[in-house]
């Protein structure tokens, strides 16, 4: 299965979007764990801004950054993320647990798993197909698989977003995210232009590919969304190669990218 990747975005600690990012990944400056700053999504309208929770947020935050300001109300779009939005879900829970069981409106609009997809099909007045996915720590593998499949069985451009922020207490120790992060993939059909190359994806039986760099390394173990992080270095240093992801739909993903 062969598709082109078009555009990327990408967010995490030390790396705000994908030109740092890259740059990171090529060896050519040093990785400093900075926290991301709030972000304020430029494409959605001011009451659906101040609805939109942080996971929104920070799906937004490379969505916008791969489309670039280009219209993307025919993409179709793949949402994929770890366990959906945990403060939200922290929050529903501990109000039904009160006597008077108040649920916020806003918390119960945005409880749904395809919450940051909705938002998006306003921001962009989308009427095209959306898919939203969760996979544990195999949410990136998951999630670009089935955008690939899409882009290959319907011949259609398809914008993947791969997002979590960390839950509140007690969640977290639950599930112990260390960061927020989140990428984002403009998939297209093979065949045509491929600004950032093509990719060769398969099914099969391999350990996963890890990082040299210590601190880049922690970082891909911190975030779900971070599992991208082998993939984008190979683009990044324009490296042809075989790159190895875990769990997607119970096995391996390899991945074969070339300029």
């Amino acid at each position: 299965m062969r598709v082109a990747i078009e555009a990327i975005g990408l967010a995490a600690p030390g790396l705000p979007d994908w030109p740092s990012a890259a740059r990171v990944l090529r060896g050519e400056a040093a990785h400093e764990a900075v926290e991301l700053p709030a972000y304020a999504p430029q494409l959605l309208p001011p009451n659906e801004r101040r609805r939109a929770t942080p996971a929104v947020r920070q799906a937004f935050r490379v969505a916008e950054e791969a489309i670039a300001g280009r219209d993307a109300s025919s993409l179709a779009t793949v949402f994929a993320g770890s366990d959906g939005d945990m403060s939200i879900l922290h929050r529903i829970c501990a109000a039904v647990a009160e006597p008077q069981k108040l649920v916020s409106p806003t918390d119960f609009h945005n409880s749904v798993h395809n919450a940051a997809a909705g938002y998006w099909g306003i921001a962009v007045a989308s009427t095209a197909p959306s898919t939203t996915l969760a996979g544990y720590d195999g949410s990136f593998a998951l999630g670009l698989f089935e955008a690939a499949l899409q882009v290959v069985s319907d011949a259609r451009d398809v914008l993947l977003v791969v997002f979590d922020v960390p839950a509140p207490p007690p969640l977290f120790d639950a599930r112990s995210l260390g960061c927020a992060a989140s990428c984002a993939l403009w998939l297209k059909p093979a065949g045509g232009a491929a600004p950032l190359g093509h990719l060769d994806l398969a099914l099969g039986d391999a350990a996963e590919t890890t990082l040299e760099v210590s601190a880049l390394e922690a970082l891909r173990l911190a975030n779900p969304a971070l599992r991208a992080l082998p993939l984008l270095q190979r683009v990044a240093r324009g490296e042809a190669g075989t790159v190895v992801l875990p769990n997607a739909g119970g096995r391996a993903l390899h991945l074969h990218w070339q300029p």
